[in-house]
């Protein structure tokens, strides 16, 4: 998973290339973890709601450019272009179809958006 995560900041504004189900599945996992552990320790803290509201939103805006370039890469990985995404934006079904392009597996073969990882 520190792997996933490193290479995940590494190619903060990557949009070209291609990420596996793996990396893509253990950056989402590790990304939860980072907001149940801030959430945690403002907890602990005893800081008001607003506090950790906005340490919760600074976390995700700094997370957000590399979600973006991930989900395009892992788009790339299933031989998809990463305008693919914007079929999220599709009431309903949108997001359902992203989630399965998100749980499909990787293409055995080079593709143009890269070598297979």
């Amino acid at each position: 998973m520190i792997d996933a995560y490193k290479r995940f900041l590494k190619n903060y504004a990557n949009f070209s290339g291609r990420s596996t189900r793996g990396d893509y599945w253990w950056v989402i996992l590790a990304n939860f973890l980072i907001g149940f552990v801030i959430g945690f320790i403002c907890g602990i803290l005893g800081l008001d709601t607003k506090v950790a509201t906005i340490i919760s939103a600074i976390y995700s805006l700094a997370v957000l450019v590399p979600g973006i370039a991930l989900v395009v890469r892992r788009l790339h990985d299933i031989n998809k272009s990463g305008w693919y995404y914007f079929m999220g934006l599709i009431p309903i079904v949108g997001p359902i179809i992203v989630l399965i392009y998100m749980l499909t597996d990787s293409v055995n073969e080079n593709n143009q958006y890269g070598e297979r990882v």
